[in-house]
């Protein structure tokens, strides 16, 4: 017996200057979005992040561990101006979900509607109008920490480094890379080059309030 294969709802939307998957989703009862997801796209994600009363959520695979909820912006893009969003994302340590996952709570509070017709769209508050396309615009499936882990696959870096601060440090590299590289060569091409970064956490005192070497003459 011959079957169709559906599509989900997913569309591309912008968060911080970037390009990111947001699935909608009419199974789940509040928006959620995965810790691995975070440390590789959001640097310093965890400074967003409040405190939950729920530990645990539910789900078909079983349960999940809470972390905490964030807060992004989303904005989705459209011709005759574009839509901003403010959800409340669940951070689950355990998931596996790449992109954002929008569930009924905030479907319900914005009025999305979905509509599965030719041309799928979905559909904000009283503006019928204003369709906002599911098809139209293609997601990215790049993973930046892949991408310059395989630029930077000859290298070598310390095993204490975390995923969050080895990509940290190669973005560093690579927006610096013109001061030690030639061309567009790869950071792992370099060599006989060490790089040792100093910290210095004390204050400077500032020249205007610094005692002058001779007393001043009257």
């Amino acid at each position: 017996m011959a079957y169709i294969h559906g599509k989900a709802t997913e569309m591309t939307v912008c968060i911080d200057n970037a390009q990111h998957p947001l699935i909608i989703d009419s199974g789940a009862h509040c928006s959620i979005v995965a810790r691995g997801y975070l440390d590789n796209h959001f640097p310093n994600w965890e400074k967003q992040v409040l405190p939950t009363k729920e530990k645990s959520f539910k789900s078909a695979s079983g349960k999940m561990t809470s972390i905490g909820t964030i807060i992004k912006e989303i904005i989705i893009p459209h011709r005759k101006g574009n839509i901003r969003l403010n959800p409340v994302f669940v951070v689950l340590d355990d998931a596996h979900i790449q992109g954002l996952l929008l569930g009924t709570d905030y479907q319900r509070m914005y009025g999305i509607d979905i509509h599965n017709s030719k041309k799928r769209h979905i559909t904000i508050g009283t503006n019928r109008e204003k369709k906002l396309s599911l098809d139209m615009y293609q997601i990215s499936t790049h993973d930046p920490l892949s991408e310059l882990l395989n630029e930077f696959r000859e290298g070598q870096s310390s095993t204490t480094l975390t995923s969050k601060q080895k990509f940290s440090l190669l973005k560093m590299l690579r927006k610096n890379r013109q001061e030690f590289s030639i061309g567009e060569e790869p950071l792992a091409k370099i060599r006989g080059l060490d790089i040792e970064l100093y910290l210095d956490v004390e204050r400077p005192y500032p020249p205007m309030q610094r005692r002058p070497p001779y007393p001043e003459s009257l």
